[in-house]
């Protein structure tokens, strides 16, 4: 029930549905100062989500920078969080844009930082259908030549709390000794770190998938941009399942 309704909230918080409710109401409205007033609304609301400037300074304060690793320590394990593929419909896979957590798994235990990859997630849609995400991962990681003894698989999470609880099982039977690398994007990193602490599992954490570059500031920073409305959403629903996990 509770990743039913995680799924049906998240057409509240998006401001996308503001704007939409907003013109709606100014549509319907028969009285010419209330519908002034809900057209600007609908305006604001648009240009305060669509620019990028404030959307850069959250980023900046929400983001969990990389950290470099000791270039003498090696790991038992990196767990690699899923979210970076999705199903193609036709019983395989493709990347997303946050493939990038599959080319920092790949780099770590190339570069021989780690011993075993654990790749954890199931499929998270209301309607799972039979794709499975971190069995598929696996048959990309046989590509590059990864041996099987250096990947488990985690297949049942919908969620991120379910990575966790279900991740510290595997760990417990295959006796890997922690800390382990705990591999996500940037944004989903603050939220993920206390979802395993909680559980008991003993991350250090390895930043990837930055949506955003330089400091400097741009007057195209104040313009409007459909990209920057689309990234508005990724980060409302961190903040928002950040505070849900952290009551709950």
């Amino acid at each position: 029930m509770y990743f039913i309704l995680s799924k049906v909230l998240l057409f509240i918080i998006l401001p996308i549905y503001w704007v939409v409710v907003l013109l709606a109401i100014a549509v319907v409205s028969k009285e010419r100062k209330r519908k002034q007033r809900f057209l600007i609304a609908a305006i604001i609301v648009l240009y305060v989500f669509s620019n990028h400037f404030l959307l850069d300074r959250v980023i900046r304060k929400w983001d969990v920078q990389f950290q470099p690793l000791n270039s003498t320590q090696h790991y038992s394990c990196a767990i690699v969080l899923g979210g970076f593929s999705s199903s193609d419909g036709h019983g395989g896979g493709h990347f997303n844009f946050s493939a990038d957590r599959f080319i920092q798994a790949i780099k770590l235990i190339e570069t021989k930082k780690i011993a075993h990859l654990l790749i954890t997630g199931g499929n998270g849609n209301l309607l799972p259908g039979g794709f499975r995400e971190a069995a598929w991962v696996k048959t990309q990681l046989a590509q590059f030549n990864i041996p099987d003894s250096a990947v488990l698989i985690e297949n049942n999470s919908k969620n991120t709390f379910e990575n966790a609880k279900f991740s510290k099982v595997i760990l417990q039977k295959t006796h890997l000794p922690p800390p382990y690398l705990l591999v996500t994007s940037a944004f989903h990193m603050r939220r993920s770190l206390m979802l395993f602490k909680h559980a008991g599992i003993p991350v250090i954490p390895y930043s990837c998938n930055y949506i955003i570059g330089n400091d400097r500031v741009q007057i195209t920073d104040f313009l409007p941009a459909a990209d920057a409305l689309s990234t508005w959403e990724i980060y409302i629903k961190e903040v928002v399942g950040y505070a849900v996990n952290y009551f709950k």
